[in-house]
């Protein structure tokens, strides 16, 4: 899907030290996409292997994964833009069903809610974090998601409408919080999720697990935005 002034889907891949799943993740993105790798602080060379993959690099010195997504979101100028996680736990061809489902006008924001593909590759901790979160997301919004996954796709300028400012690992939830205030229609589709290259940053400990949590908490402490425009120009409120 390309369009006669550039890329019509860019997917944004937060980078931090992820040299050894790059070639599998970028190998994964559609024809005719274009990858936006965010490096984030990277030791490993993981900017000069996206480079030389044929991914559009970009540099955010401010750690976060928030941060990073974000840098990647402004850099964009495609008319959907597609999240993931850049260490082979998903698999970014997957996107093309989320777009099409925005295209065809059937839903705002399509996430995709992980189903582990062996024991190992969610494991215990991540598990129940999610879960809690999934349970807070309720509470405060009213929608009925089963997962926070990191694997989404949204128009780029209802995404920028958001005016999100979370730039840590609040980020992700901040987007459906806000989406779901906003009245944007949020879908699920089921992702196989593969067990990571390397270790998560976030939640490769209980420890990480806490902590994300905790931000998360205080995005949605925020109190509700009143509702202006969906992404298709629709008032909802």
């Amino acid at each position: 899907m390309t369009s006669a002034t550039g890329p019509a889907v860019d997917v944004v891949l937060p980078c931090l030290d992820e040299a050894e799943a790059l070639p599998w993740v970028l190998a994964r993105v559609p024809e005719g996409w274009r990858a936006l790798v965010v490096d984030n602080g990277s030791s490993d060379g993981s900017a000069e292997v996206a480079a030389r993959l044929g991914a559009r690099v970009v540099h955010e010195p401010r750690r976060g994964f928030g941060a990073a997504c974000h840098a990647g979101l402004c850099a964009s100028d495609a008319e959907f833009v597609c999240f993931c996680d850049c260490d082979a736990s998903l698999d970014p061809g997957l996107l093309t069903a989320f777009v099409d489902r925005i295209a065809d006008g059937g839903a705002d924001l399509v996430l995709g809610r992980r189903r582990p593909s062996t024991t190992g590759a969610w494991p215990l901790h991540a598990r129940a974090g999610n879960a809690a979160l999934a349970r807070m997301i309720r509470r405060r919004t009213g929608t009925a998601l089963r997962d926070l996954g990191p694997m989404r796709a949204a128009r780029r300028t209802g995404l920028l409408e958001l005016g999100l400012t979370d730039r840590r690992s609040g980020y992700p939830l901040q987007m459906v919080v806000r989406a779901a205030d906003a009245g944007w229609r949020i879908e699920e589709r089921e992702v196989p999720y593969l067990p990571r290259a390397g270790k998560s940053k976030v939640t490769g400990t209980w420890r990480g697990t806490w902590h994300a949590v905790r931000d998360m908490r205080g995005v949605l402490a925020e109190p509700a935005l009143p509702r202006t425009v969906a992404p298709e120009g629709v008032v909802t409120r």
